[in-house]
């Protein structure tokens, strides 16, 4: 098991692989992830029938999770001293997560690390996301259209002025722009992200779904 755990830290992946050993509370800073409504559904929501991609909900970037982080790699699945979320709790998260079950999802990858009730974790969570400015121009769209992954992050610099390019990473997943990640300190405050999440989408021709 020690030349396992050596040869995972050596490929840079022990961070998610030493889930038993993570403990709630002990971490290094926050990643908050925004996801394009649209592109999810074309990916994965829609084969699901996720109520989600319901032309009627309207989402745009929806909250995907609030995620503790390790300057290198990330806890996971803690084992939290808190009882699960009800689903009150996750029902009332729909709002801007799209379902109550990413909302349970979340928590009990993510949000279980955090040393916080599921109470105080989803009022974070929640706090973090009303704080971004999401770019107004990305609900203007009335058509798909192909840009550079760039001009997302460019947008998001342009519309949140204290961010830096090494604040904010774009992520791309089956040729689309998929989600925004912003690093934020334990307090909230927008700080340099880890090596391991500073891995921009270099696309040039990334498709962006309009809202439906």
């Amino acid at each position: 098991m020690r030349i396992l755990a050596l040869l995972c830290f050596c490929l840079g992946i022990a961070g998610p692989l030493a889930a038993e050993n993570d403990r709630p509370g002990d971490f290094d800073y926050y990643v908050l992830s925004l996801s394009w409504s649209p592109s999810w559904c074309a990916i994965e929501g829609d084969a699901r029938q996720s109520p989600q991609c319901d032309a009627s909900q309207d989402f745009g970037w929806v909250l995907h999770g609030l995620w503790p982080q390790y300057h290198r790699g990330w806890p996971s699945n803690c084992r939290a001293r808190f009882p699960q979320p009800t689903r009150a709790m996750t029902g009332e998260m729909a709002d801007i997560m799209g379902t109550s079950g990413l909302a349970w999802y979340q928590w009990k990858k993510h949000g279980s690390c955090s040393g916080l009730s599921p109470e105080d974790y989803y009022a974070l969570s929640r706090r973090a996301f009303e704080m971004v400015n999401r770019p107004a121009v990305f609900r203007q769209l009335d058509r798909p259209v192909r840009l550079p992954a760039r001009v997302v992050e460019q947008a998001f610099l342009e519309a949140n002025p204290g961010w830096e390019p090494d604040m904010l990473t774009i992520t791309c997943k089956d040729g689309r722009i998929q989600e925004a990640r912003l690093c934020l300190s334990r307090d909230l405050r927008p700080v340099p992200c880890g090596r391991d999440v500073v891995r921009d989408c270099q696309m040039t021709d990334a498709l962006f779904d309009p809202i439906r």
